[in-house]
């Protein structure tokens, strides 16, 4: 048997398929039945098929030329050639020529999910998404951790990563933003038998990210419902009238009601309030009406209002001028000047007082 063994390549010669020599670069010759060479590359990893890996570590000048790692159940190892992240290896032992790079490992403990701060966060943009799992956190959130239906910790914002070793890895986010509660179109009575629709909305923060989930099944759910239920004691104990005329109070009085609730469902209400009181068309008619007429009643009071304050004002003036002649015959001037604009041409004779002889010429016009 005759083979060339190129600098960047090694040998491995069998013999009726028994390992029996590791041949270096160069011209080889051999003689004898059952015979064959396998060529391996010196580049990358040491990996013959269909043989155990311990076979050839026998071989002193094989092994002096590898770089072997055992890598344990329950760990990995992080693959480093020349300084430069190369790649993950799983439990298994594995060896790399080093004549020409030079091998490191991180060895890291996956018995925990929990990510130890020693391994770079930046490795698991190459590692394979199949073992681990990210979990992401926004700035307006937060995130209940649990292991195998069990919590563990609350997650800040940020990004996490943990090992897929077997346990279950949950995560379920909260949002801490302020969150609204909309009640729309509720249908309720009035003391005096009125079905109203109200539209009410409230804003709330949750205080316990944990319990509001362990502790209350579906809370969005369950607040709806205290907001329904709170309004509906309400409207019930007042007049239609009254309700219409103290929406303010109305918000006052349900606000005052959902902060003594925050205890029991975890959360903190700011703010509250109604948004639109909707009448049934038949009432809606009837106060349209009665708005009308009280606009009219209104209407009519101001301008008698006017009126009387006309007629005294006039009154003043008669009384101006009776007691102050110049002011009378001001006025007389005043009266001919606003004449004069409509009339060509007055012609004025003696006999009588300036305002007769106007008069009368004002009947001829």
């Amino acid at each position: 048997m005759r083979t060339i063994i190129q600098e960047n390549q090694r040998g491995l010669l069998f013999k009726n398929g028994k390992f029996t020599e590791y041949l270096m670069p160069g011209k080889h010759s051999k003689f004898g039945s059952g015979l064959r060479a396998v060529i391996v590359p010196t580049g990358g990893e040491f990996k013959p098929a269909d043989y155990d890996l311990d076979i050839f570590m026998r071989n002193e000048t094989l092994a002096k030329e590898v770089e072997t790692v055992d890598v344990a159940d329950e760990t990995l190892a992080l693959h480093f050639v020349n300084g430069k992240y190369a790649g993950a290896l799983t439990s298994g032992k594995y060896a790399f020529f080093k004549i020409h790079d030079r091998h490191t490992f991180q060895v890291v403990d996956i018995k925990t999910p929990e990510v130890a701060n020693d391994v770079p966060k930046y490795l698991f943009a190459y590692i394979p998404k199949n073992l681990y799992t990210k979990v992401e956190v926004a700035e307006y959130q937060k995130a209940r951790l649990y292991f195998d239906g069990k919590f563990v910790r609350l997650l800040e914002p940020g990004t996490y990563y943990f090992w897929n070793n077997g346990v279950k890895i949950a995560v379920g986010l909260v949002d801490t933003r302020s969150l609204q509660m909309d009640i729309t179109g509720q249908e309720m009575m009035t003391l005096d038998k009125v079905a109203l629709r109200i539209n009410f909305v409230c804003n709330y923060k949750i205080t316990d990210y944990v319990k509001i989930h362990t502790e209350i099944e579906d809370y969005e759910q369950q607040l709806h419902i205290l907001l329904q239920l709170a309004l509906r004691e309400y409207v019930g104990k007042y007049r239609l009238d009254e309700i219409l005329e103290n929406k303010e109070q109305l918000s006052d009085a349900m606000l005052k009601r959902l902060k003594e609730k925050e205890t029991e469902y975890f959360v903190a209400f700011s703010d509250a309030g109604v948004k639109d009181i909707i009448l049934p068309g038949e009432i809606r008619n009837i106060m349209n009406t009665v708005l009308i007429a009280e606009k009219r009643a209104q209407a009519n009071v101001i301008t008698r209002r006017e009126e009387v304050a006309s007629t005294r004002s006039l009154l003043n003036t008669a009384k101006l001028m009776d007691e102050n002649q110049t002011l009378y015959k001001l006025k007389e001037l005043e009266f001919l000047e606003k004449i004069c604009e409509n009339v060509g041409s007055i012609s004025v004779s003696g006999g009588t007082d300036l305002l007769s002889q106007l008069t009368q010429l004002l009947k001829g016009a």
